[in-house]
């Protein structure tokens, strides 16, 4: 005798809760993890260059107006604390990259001494930002 076996219909469903865990998780890493760009909204005449390309987005940026006056991170900075400051800074950074922005009115002397700080306090690379380079 042959039984016939009638399944019942089992209906498929695709829990979405670990779906949703995971979607979150990877949202919150991201966002904690992407770094953002500080540029001041200084007002400076760079000079221009021909030879110019994009500056790394990841580089500490010190800022040089018109008065000489040196910035970084949006704050004054005396000559004297740029070299701790920035020794601080490129000891959590990954690069050890420093971009000098500056208003083209700006003394060369200023720009050398700011510059050497800069080298002195332990940055691999220093550079001098154009309007090209600065973004």
């Amino acid at each position: 005798m042959m039984r016939n076996k009638e399944s019942a219909e089992v209906e498929a469903t695709i829990d979405m809760a670990p779906l949703i865990d995971i979607v979150f998780i990877l949202l919150i890493f991201f966002m904690v993890t992407t770094t953002f760009v500080k540029d001041m909204k200084l007002e400076l005449e760079r000079p221009k260059a021909n030879s110019a390309v994009a500056a790394s987005s990841k580089a500490i940026r010190l800022f040089i107006d018109r008065n000489g006056d040196t910035y970084m991170d949006g704050e004054p900075v005396r000559l004297w604390l740029i070299q701790s400051k920035l020794r601080d800074a490129l000891s959590t950074s990954s690069n050890k990259i420093v971009l000098v922005v500056t208003d083209e009115g700006v003394p060369a002397g200023r720009l050398v001494e700011v510059v050497d700080q800069a080298r002195l306090a332990g940055a691999e690379s220093v550079g001098v930002a154009t309007k090209k380079e600065a973004g």
